[in-house]
């Protein structure tokens, strides 16, 4: 059945698009564009208009819903510590200040300590952290690197977000990780390390956040070397020895007040 709609009802017909798409799984723009009567130009605009919101993930040819993995990371309660490394490591954001957020609990415990920073422009390879930023009652710039979804890390991966990434310059990336190496860097369960490595390479300033608990931790990717990394912000838990190790790299270590 045909559905008749005038142009200016947009937001209608984009209702109807969400309400097509949770009762098939997927839609494709040519069979939107012969229901709705229009160009598949407006429907690909309202599929991506619609993707921004955080509503579907487009496809060739059309768009799906929502895969449940991708929203995990926000149904997820960031800890006490978590928070409290954030609250911290937000302390080193300036006004007006583009920066990435890498996907991951950790980091998304940043959110919240956006609201007092005017003017900020962000990017971010997470679905959930990108719509928690759209939540926040002063809303950054947002940016999304977009590229293939990984399952596994819960973000978006690969040349293609590589290749947004190299299209800006940062001032600052904030990036958690699995495990700490006091020799070699840090590290992550995940081999895709490649984003990672851009996003350290287009960021002035690169800041790890990080449990004290990741120490020792045997895992064998390389996620960034010493070298790469400015500031590790963690709780005081993590030992001297340690903190000193780092230190020596050249790294900056703040040390946050441990939370239960």
């Amino acid at each position: 059945m045909k559905v008749i709609m005038n142009k200016r009802n947009t937001q209608q017909r984009r209702h109807a698009i969400i309400a097509l798409l949770n009762e098939q799984g997927e839609v494709s723009v040519d069979s939107l564009a012969l229901r709705f009567e229009t160009s598949e130009v407006t429907i690909r605009k309202d599929l991506a208009a619609l993707e921004e919101s955080g509503l579907l993930l487009r496809r060739y040819g059309g768009a799906i819903t929502i895969p449940q993995e991708m929203t995990q990371v926000s149904s997820l309660r960031v800890s006490a510590n978590k928070l409290a490394i954030a609250k911290a490591a937000s302390k080193l954001i300036l006004d007006h200040n583009r920066i990435i957020i890498d996907s991951g609990t950790t980091t998304a415990g940043l959110i919240k300590e956006l609201n007092n920073k005017p003017g900020l422009v962000v990017m971010t390879n997470s679905l959930s952290l990108a719509n928690a930023i759209h939540e926040l009652e002063h809303e950054p710039t947002l940016l999304m690197t977009g590229g293939t979804w990984d399952p596994h890390s819960g973000s978006f991966q690969g040349q293609v977000a590589e290749q947004v990434l190299r299209s800006y310059n940062f001032d600052q990336l904030f990036i958690g990780a699995d495990g700490v190496d006091l020799q070699r860097g840090t590290t992550t369960f995940n081999e895709l390390t490649g984003l990672s490595k851009v996003m350290a390479e287009v960021s002035r300033e690169v800041i790890v956040m990080l449990e004290s608990d990741k120490l020792g931790r045997r895992i064998p990717n390389l996620e960034l070397p010493w070298s790469q990394v400015s500031v590790l912000v963690t709780d005081d838990r993590m030992p001297k020895e340690a903190i000193e190790s780092i230190s020596n790299h050249g790294v900056r270590v703040i040390l946050a007040p441990y939370s239960i």
